[in-house]
């Protein structure tokens, strides 16, 4: 670090410093393994915040345009390379506020050094096209250029990757932009701006504005503010999308997930079960992508439910630090009751819990918003169960008849985020892929998300706006310019 003390990452950063919010307020940050440890009080931000931020945002940003894709790039490789050489510190710090398991953090840590990586060589690739010219010695061009100023307002599931992926692409383009993390992962995003502040970003050009709601909404609603991508609730996206509506600001929208994994008769079960362990249960089951919903053809219902029986008979609950656990908590007491109740509403709809259903209360667990792993079959596809998300460690077994149904059911929800299918049928996994309403499909793999470079998107209420991690991400950070030029002889 930059010769920061603990007490500087509690900060804001604006204008390349960091500083206390407007009005000296402060918010407790908590470890969800262990509610006995406070992180540390955090910056607490006004809409006055907001305002100093974009204020910075706006002075830094000419200087930032002109420097070129190609130096950023340079920029962004160090960050990578610093981001790499800190990544077990930036593991330990999501694992301690957000309660996903270390190897899983890791996994996630590195994840945002092959984004950020791969974002940066794009430096010497981000170009416009040579067209042909309607009249003598003419030419015909076109380039990109930034928007502006950007607001990035990250979720806390990924408080690292999502923020990386959202960070570099505006550094990138040359926009200058304000991150605005959940005020459950404050600790990662400070440390993620320091990597950058290391790696040479100038003042101004990534503040960091720590809080809830309200620096939210004014970043929202700024007309200096051209561009906000979010990643987080549908009810909160569809808030934004009708701030940024009336100034035609550009929105890059990724929602909520209802995802379902299909397995036919055919399909290998050991991988099916494998594969849904990992999708539902995998980081407490807080993915957007995250396996909610399995829809099985019934003839093998039930020897796919007792290989998944089987398999989290297996997971080990507890410490998130131990090497030994696969199953940490979830975030905060909000999201544990909501498991609960999601269960609870379940059962008065007709669900039978097979497996787990209640809070984790074993010794240490008690400190901790530990679920059990859930999973329920006779679940009507219509229920609430299998129609909203639950954000957490809880399975929905819904019964198919054959592979139309399948894809019947599947469809059947207002989210699009994944869709996997499992089968050795290859007329089904054509037709799957086709009509799959889902933007990140999977085939006899777990349905959790795409490769570092892929486009990470949804379909239907999933997602609004260009996809991210991927060079359809210049579409939002970027617009378009023309220009017919004439030589006179």
């Amino acid at each position: 670090m930059n010769n920061l003390s603990e007490a500087d990452l509690t900060l804001n950063y604006i204008d390349g410093q960091w500083r206390s919010s407007s009005d000296g307020a402060t918010f407790a940050n908590i470890n969800p393994s262990d509610t006995r440890d406070i992180i540390g009080r955090y910056a607490d931000s006004s809409a006055q915040d907001a305002l100093d931020a974009i204020g910075a945002a706006e002075k830094a940003r000419y200087a930032w345009e002109s420097l070129g894709t190609v130096k950023r790039g340079d920029i962004l490789f160090a960050a990578a390379e610093i981001l790499a050489r800190r990544k077990e510190e930036l593991a330990a710090a999501v694992t301690r506020e957000q309660g996903k398991c270390l190897r899983e953090s890791q996994g996630e840590a590195q994840r945002a050094v092959d984004i950020l990586r791969y974002i940066a060589g794009e430096g010497r690739r981000l170009s416009g096209s040579t067209l042909p010219a309607d009249e003598p010695r003419s030419l015909a061009i076109t380039w990109r250029k930034p928007i502006g100023i950007v607001a990035l307002i990250t979720p806390w599931n990924f408080p690292l990757a999502i923020p990386i992926w959202k960070i570099a692409p505006a550094l990138l383009s040359g926009c200058t932009a304000i991150l605005k993390p959940s005020p459950l992962a404050p600790h990662t995003a400070a440390l993620i701006v320091d990597v950058f502040a290391e790696a040479g970003v100038p003042s101004g050009v990534l503040n960091l504005v720590q809080g809830d709601r309200e620096p939210g909404e004014t970043l929202c609603q700024h007309p200096e503010v051209r561009g906000i991508s979010f990643t987080g609730s549908l009810g909160v996206g569809l808030a934004i999308q009708a701030a940024a509506a009336p100034r035609l600001a550009k929105t890059q929208l990724e929602l909520g997930g209802k995802n379902a994994l299909i397995v036919l008769a055919d399909a290998d079960l050991d991988l099916a079960a494998d594969a849904i362990l990992h999708g539902a249960f995998g980081q407490a089951g807080q993915r957007c992508s995250a396996t909610s919903r399995v829809v099985v053809e019934r003839t093998v219902r039930e020897e796919l439910v007792q290989k998944v029986l089987a398999r989290t008979a297996e997971l080990t609950i507890g410490d998130p630090f131990s090497g030994g656990t696969r199953l940490g908590p979830v975030v905060n007491e909000a999201r544990l009751v909501a498991c609960v109740q999601a269960v609870e509403q379940a059962q008065r709809d007709g669900a039978v819990i097979r497996a787990g259903g209640s809070v984790a209360t074993d010794g240490d667990l008690t400190h901790g918003y530990y679920m059990q792993p859930t999973l329920l079959t006779e679940v009507a596809p219509d229920s609430d169960l299998a129609m909203e998300e639950v954000f957490g460690p809880v399975l929905s077994v819904i019964d198919a008849e054959n592979f139309d149904h399948a894809l019947n059911i599947s469809n059947s929800v207002k989210y699009g985020m994944s869709g996997t299918i499992f089968t050795n049928n290859r007329g089904h996994i054509y037709d799957a892929l086709q009509k799959f309403e889902a933007g990140m499909l999977h085939v006899n793999r777990p349905g959790v998300g795409a490769w570092p470079h892929l486009p990470h998107m949804g379909a239907k209420l999933s997602q609004y706006g260009p996809p991210e991690c991927s060079p359809e991400t210049w579409d939002f950070y970027m617009e378009w310019r023309s220009a017919c030029i004439s030589f006179p002889a």
